[in-house]
């Protein structure tokens, strides 16, 4: 069925990145960009739409950089909270709320989710074993511990599961086992502990039916999704650490204990969305249309290693409250790696390599519009993507300047210039003014059609190809030549022009909304741009021709062309691992 016929609004989530850290690349070609091009997108068609994030503060990651900075774990998760918001809102990330999980309403959120689902006789407590480190005398809970994966055979595998092939183990299961505390050079024992536990099993066929109404998703998500709920386990959801939500179960064994991350982190969206109402709307209750109308339809954006959460995990817990929606669409990216020039090969971005490139670090060299392109055009889709600074420079000059740019600029400067500032009046329309009119309609609804299915990449390169197709016929009339011959031919040629630039100024407003603001304003149009409460439509709108005699401003550059020599600079201080 059509979402436009099903849903009367969308709510769009991106994955909570941990504060532990500054956001990079591969986070936002993951989860970030491609869910702000949607939002854009549907805000352009003027449908309801509200996009939530925030920050994921109660993960051991967090705790692990608080022991290694030797500050607490508080201070770290307020200050790199801050520089991500900050690097997202940089970026253009047009969130409606960027929250927090460290607030006291995301506690009461979490513990009101477990409450249901142990009302319902989905939670159980279990004895477990757990490696336990006598040298700092704590439980070693999942990166606290390291190890040999017994799946892979990767030497650097979490306590239980492997970032290298995906594998969930018992703790026993881990091979030489090693202790991931700074200072601690024990060898961890195994020790007993009591842990409470998801039911998975409980939603097993209601997973699977949700999963076999979805046959359009991605190859990734559903293969991982199905893996999953055909051999569902029980699921710890409480780990020996004092950072994080309280369990709110009255039991001896629970005070040293707390809510594991990633169970109270996908909550986070309910959290922040309950925030949103009290902050926009003055209404405690204004998240309930968000998340318990059947007509809003929910669409996660994440990375491949977030899909088992959103798309077996927390629909479970979802399912498990009895009243709330589940999700329409878990759209899930593949990795963004980095090319290494020294090699030619793709690799992993890593700390310890000095590969990782953070937005606030590019943003200080470069504009969002370029990365943003960029990312877009290699967008890990279907399968993994390698960052280039030299794809980045040739894709970013080639196409999004030279093809678009290029056009816009040369049309619109000859139009200011030789029709008094104003879109003329055109003559008759031959057949090939008539066929790329009558194109126009066709290649907007090609992107969004792009859009609707999540292919941000054919998005683009159907945008370029409409810069193409408009390069071509400003060369074929030639309207620098008829100029000087023929003042109709050149009038109707650039009254041409200057509807593929309306046009385009829609197109682009996605993924460059700032090269289409200067359009607008160039254009002399109002470009609108919805929210929650929905409202025109300025993505068909593009679609009515500029009417003859509309002013237009002098055309300015909107999108500089890079330095050949300055990227190159760039990249090979990267490459020796230096800051940008």
């Amino acid at each position: 069925m059509n979402a436009d016929a099903k849903f009367t609004r969308t709510l769009v989530t991106s994955a909570l990145p941990y504060a532990n850290g500054h956001i990079h690349l591969g986070h936002i070609a993951g989860a970030y960009l491609p869910a702000d091009i949607y939002v854009r997108y549907l805000r352009l068609k003027g449908k309801p739409v509200l996009y939530i994030g925030g920050s994921d503060e109660h993960g051991v990651p967090v705790t692990l950089t608080a022991l290694k900075e030797g500050s607490s774990p508080k201070d770290v998760v307020d200050r790199y909270h801050e520089a991500n918001a900050e690097a997202f809102a940089d970026l253009g990330i047009s969130y409606d709320l960027y929250g927090r999980t460290i607030w006291d309403l995301h506690a009461d959120t979490t513990q009101r989710f477990f409450r249901a689902l142990d009302a319902g006789g989905h939670i159980e407590r279990q004895e477990m074993v757990l490696w336990y480190s006598e040298q700092s005398d704590m439980y070693l809970p999942d990166r606290y511990v390291k190890g040999t994966c017994p799946r892979c055979g990767y030497e650097d595998a979490n306590g239980d599961e492997c970032e290298n092939c995906g594998a969930q183990y018992a703790a026993e299961e881990l091979i030489e086992p090693r202790a991931n505390i700074p200072g601690d050079t024990s060898r961890p024992i195994l020790k007993p502990s009591a842990h409470w536990f998801l039911k998975l099993r409980d939603f097993k066929d209601d997973l699977k039916a949700w999963l076999d109404s979805h046959p359009d998703w991605r190859a990734n998500v559903r293969g991982i999704a199905y893996g999953w709920v055909d051999d569902l386990r029980d699921r710890c959801i409480t780990r020996d650490t004092d950072w994080g939500i309280p369990v709110p179960v009255d039991d001896p064994e629970a005070q040293n204990k707390r809510i594991y991350v990633w169970f109270d982190a996908p909550i986070g969206y309910v959290t922040n969305t309950r925030q949103w109402g009290v902050e926009a709307k003055d209404d405690a209750a204004a998240w309930e249309t968000w998340w318990k109308d059947p007509s809003t339809r929910l669409v996660h954006f994440i990375g491949k290693d977030n899909i088992p959460f959103h798309a077996v995990i927390f629909p479970a817990m979802l399912m498990g409250q009895g009243d709330f929606i589940v999700a329409d669409n878990v759209v899930g990216n593949e990795y963004l790696n980095i090319l290494n020039r020294m090699t030619g090969k793709a690799e992993k971005g890593s700390k310890s390599k000095g590969n990782m490139i953070s937005v606030r670090d590019f943003l200080t060299r470069f504009s969002r519009d370029a990365l943003r392109y960029y990312l877009c055009a290699i967008m890990p889709e279907s399968r993994d993507a390698a960052f280039s600074w030299d794809e980045f420079l040739n894709r970013y000059n080639g196409e999004l300047c030279d093809v678009v740019g290029n056009f816009v600029h040369r049309s619109l400067t000859m139009t200011v210039k030789n029709f008094d500032g104003v879109v003329p009046e055109p003559g008759p329309f031959d057949a090939e003014d008539q066929a790329l009119l009558d194109s126009l309609p066709e290649q907007l609804d090609g992107i969004a059609q792009a859009f609707d299915q999540f292919r941000f990449r054919l998005a683009v390169e159907r945008f370029i190809e409409m810069g193409r197709r408009a390069n071509q016929y400003f060369d074929t009339k030639q309207p620098w030549v008829t100029r000087k011959t023929d003042r109709e031919r050149t009038a109707t040629t650039l009254y041409v022009c200057c509807q593929v630039v309306r046009v385009l100024c829609a197109a682009m407003a996605p993924f460059v909304p700032d090269g289409a603001a200067k359009l607008a304003e160039t254009l002399g149009i109002e470009v609108f741009v919805g929210g929650p409460d929905g409202g025109p439509d300025s993505w068909d709108a593009a679609k009515t021709p500029l009417p003859a005699g509309t002013p237009l401003q002098p055309p300015v550059v909107l999108f500089p062309k890079l330095d050949k020599d300055y990227v190159a600079e760039i990249a090979e201080r990267h490459a020796r691992g230096e800051a940008l």
